[in-house]
């Protein structure tokens, strides 16, 4: 039986959409797992959207709270709002009180993925107030550490991501992921595959 792994985010701008794609062709190369795209519901008003200048959205099916139970493994991504995660992603995980009550997420293994503004706009604050989530529900959040190798040391060219996990500057929107935060993206999206599998036991 495959491995189920659900890419969750929230993307306002595409940036965040555009790792998940990425993440999702890292976790496609590994045998035995199944990867879909999930999006967490819009809060703001169409209106308000509009005067932000968002785009929008793409047509990945919006996920519902008892929707996680079915995954083995689940990556959260999301764009930063005062160094933490945006209200929409937020939002979602504010509504998995149901799922936490009867501990249905316990001891699936979550990593996060995430985009900033600027270099000091919270890409390490993101994920660490972020871990905080998966801490009460139990889950093993798995980072990517310092896997991907000399791209985690690359100090020529702006690089968004950490060891915690995959990430990109958006800069004032027109900023888009570069081939290195894209590299890394992919290199979570199979690292943490292989991660999953491991702990559903189908290696």
């Amino acid at each position: 039986m495959a491995v189920k792994i659900y890419i969750i985010y929230y993307s306002m701008y595409g940036h965040v959409a555009r790792l998940a794609e990425e993440i999702k062709k890292g976790a496609d190369t590994v045998e035995g797992v199944e990867i879909k795209l999930w999006q967490v519901p819009e809060t703001l008003p169409e209106e308000v959207l509009g005067k932000m200048g968002a785009p929008p959205k793409s047509d990945v099916p919006i996920i519902k709270p008892n929707d996680l139970t079915e995954a083995d493994g689940v990556l959260f991504g999301f764009p930063t709002r005062f160094g933490m995660m945006a209200a929409q992603f937020k939002a979602f995980l504010d509504a998995t009180g149901g799922l936490w009550g009867t501990q249905q997420l316990a001891g699936k293994p979550a990593g996060i993925f995430f985009s900033t503004a600027s270099q000091g706009g919270g890409q390490e604050t993101t994920a660490l107030t972020a871990i905080t989530q998966l801490v009460h529900h139990g889950m093993i959040f798995v980072p990517i550490g310092y896997t991907f190798g000399a791209g985690m040391f690359e100090m020529e060219q702006v690089k968004g991501g950490s060891p915690y996990g995959a990430g990109t500057f958006a800069g004032d929107g027109t900023r888009q992921p570069t081939e290195l935060e894209l590299g890394q993206a992919l290199h979570q999206g199979k690292y943490f595959a292989g991660i999953a599998k491991k702990f559903k036991g189908t290696t």
